[in-house]
């Protein structure tokens, strides 16, 4: 039996041709005409298709297929809001809007600018730094970078890449189970960027590397060695994660160097296996905080909240207990904000009435300082200023009593 390909091939035309007579003559055969003549004829269609869109029928027609069963028209913020039908008995009864609250007005926020912004980012990008600034699309990022009302910049660097081995429903940074490998130029690269910027406070954080067998501990504390090194007045805080709950590399970061040790638990204990990866845990998260304070004693814990995700009040006074509990310094409150479509929805936007009472609340369970509002992060602008102020008073009141012992010791002597 002969192939297709050669009963084709039996044609003398073919069978004559050159390969560049092929190719011509298959160009010629499918090429579109470029005459006049065709090109009116494609405007005249486009034309009599709008006017078919434009009609009130064709309107309704695509009102029930975008929305099938809705019978009204839909308004122009309608028709921006995602929408479910409700079917009762096998029927199609009505359309509801699906549980997404709008964007409320003390969460908008001016679009990043400024002549100090570009700088910090034109350096970033120089020295291959990531910064969770950027990945974590925070709200606050033009007054950090911009200076603020503090006039300093801050900018939280995003140490070991920017892949995650882990895939929280809330957070925006890229999600690899074998991310690249540790760039062993890092630690120098930003302890000269925070050099350039003459900073007084820094936050590092990373990304979570449970393909490490150490999590990135090490990286971790050599990148704080260096930064003390070369400026030792900068206060240095780590926003680490639980190293897959191994305490031996809280303790190789916490023995470091660094003055403030941060760990988010993220949510309350009952939302955390709907929130979080399933290798974190609300325990595990606290066990972190605990160990760091119990092998450095002299060192502030802090850890954040998210609110907006369903939680309830009993729920978040009970996480602010348990922190409590595990000798925690500083928390901060702050909204969830859906970075994008494929993350976890916002259960509600929370009003700043309700942020100022969990500060309130957060005063009288003992915490040193409480950071809560609807565009509080973690690493916040403000807190960190307060934080730094905090340490350097009291640094300068264990060196005035270490004097006074000094003094007392050269008088006995005497």
């Amino acid at each position: 039996m002969l192939r297709a390909s050669q009963v084709y091939c039996r044609s003398p035309l073919v069978a004559k041709a050159t390969p560049a007579l092929f190719n011509q003559l298959r160009t010629n055969a499918t090429a579109v005409s470029d005459s006049p003549s065709s090109s009116k004829s494609s405007k005249s269609k486009l034309s009599k298709l709008r006017e078919r869109l434009a009609s009130e029928d064709a309107q309704a027609g695509l009102d029930e297929f975008v929305n099938p069963g809705y019978t009204g028209k839909l308004t122009p913020q309608e028709a921006l809001e995602l929408r479910e039908t409700v079917v009762e008995s096998g029927k199609k009864v009505k359309t509801t809007k699906l549980k997404q609250p709008r964007l409320p007005d003390w969460l908008k926020t001016d679009i990043p600018a400024g002549q100090n912004f570009s700088k910090i980012k034109k350096d970033l990008r120089g020295l291959k730094l990531h910064t969770v600034c950027e990945e974590a699309r925070c709200p606050n990022i033009s007054d950090c970078w911009g200076g603020g009302e503090h006039q300093t910049a801050t900018a939280t660097i995003m140490l070991m890449g920017d892949e995650c081995t882990r895939g929280c429903r809330f957070c925006s940074v890229k999600t690899n189970r074998k991310p690249q490998a540790l760039d062993p130029h890092e630690p120098e690269h930003t302890s000269e960027a925070i050099s350039r910027w003459g900073l007084d406070y820094v936050v590092l954080t990373s990304v979570d590397r449970d393909d490490l067998t150490d999590g990135g501990s090490s990286h971790f504390a050599e990148t704080i060695r260096k930064i003390k090194q070369k400026a030792p007045h900068i206060l240095v805080e780590c926003l680490t994660g639980d190293f897959g709950g191994s305490l031996d590399c809280v303790e190789t970061v916490a023995k470091s160097g660094l003055d403030v040790y941060a760990h988010n638990i993220e949510t309350v204990e009952a939302l955390t296996p709907y929130v979080r990866d399933r290798r974190a845990g609300f325990r595990q998260s606290l066990s972190v905080l605990k160990r760091a304070k119990e092998v450095q004693p002299d060192l502030l814990t802090k850890s954040s909240i998210m609110l907006g995700c369903g939680e309830t009040d009993e729920e978040v006074l009970h996480a602010l207990e348990e922190l409590r509990k595990a000798d925690v310094d500083v928390v901060t409150l702050g909204q969830y904000m859906r970075p994008t479509k494929r993350h976890m929805k916002v259960h509600e936007y929370v009003t700043p009435e309700k942020f100022k009472h969990w500060e309130t609340k957060g005063n009288e369970l003992g915490f040193k300082y409480v950071a809560s509002g609807p565009l509080v992060r973690s690493s916040y602008k403000a807190g960190e200023f307060y934080i730094s102020n905090m340490l350097k008073n009291k640094k300068a009141s264990v060196g005035q009593v270490a004097a006074v012992e000094s003094q007392s010791s050269s008088t006995k002597a005497l």
